[in-house]
């Protein structure tokens, strides 16, 4: 990896990122987990200059590393932001076959959940423009690192985990293109 950074476009993607965060995952309540995640400032955002698979690969296995090691009061998820390598959607969504892979071998399988997001994220029984693919949609592409027992406690604690989906998708209805437009940093 290259140690040279435009830090005016690294500090860019990380303001449009966080403000992804702030006013779509938590202001459209489309991850009603994130709130208090943000709030506590442990949210670890992390733009990586990688720009071939491996080097991502390589960048992916230090901050799983970081996580793994890092006391969830300090940095409980970290969002991996990789603009410049997966630009396309299907290509991110295979490359996840090579981080389910590391995750094995790290021996981190059960332990660290990896979530997709992407500026051209789409369900497979979507249409591209369907408002629904937005839940996943983010200013850059992103791999989310996740700490399972966090997610089972979560999951636990709420009392109809299914009705998030449901409820996203009917926020996005009622939202729109025209609304989503407006959330946008």
């Amino acid at each position: 990896m290259s140690t040279e950074r435009d830090l005016t476009n690294e500090e860019e993607i990380l303001f449009k990122t966080k403000e992804w965060v702030l006013k779509t995952v938590i202001g459209l309540n489309l991850c009603p987990f994130a709130k208090p995640t943000y709030q506590a400032n442990t949210i670890r955002y992390i733009v990586s200059d990688s720009k071939t698979k491996k080097e991502l690969l390589i960048h992916l296995e230090s901050e799983l590393q970081f996580l793994k090691e890092t006391d969830p009061l300090i940095t409980e998820t970290t969002l991996l932001i990789h603009p410049y390598v997966l630009e396309n959607f299907l290509d991110q969504n295979d490359f996840l076959d090579d981080t389910d892979f590391l995750l094995n071998r790290l021996a981190l399988d059960g332990i660290i959940q990896i979530a997709n997001f992407h500026p051209q994220f789409q369900f497979a029984e979507n249409k591209i423009d369907d408002i629904t693919n937005f839940v996943g949609r983010s200013p850059y592409q992103t791999l989310h690192l996740l700490r399972e027992d966090s997610i089972s406690r979560i999951v636990d604690s709420h009392p109809n985990i299914d009705s998030i989906f449901e409820n996203n998708r009917k926020t996005l209805k009622n939202l729109g293109h025209v609304g989503w437009k407006k959330l946008e940093p």
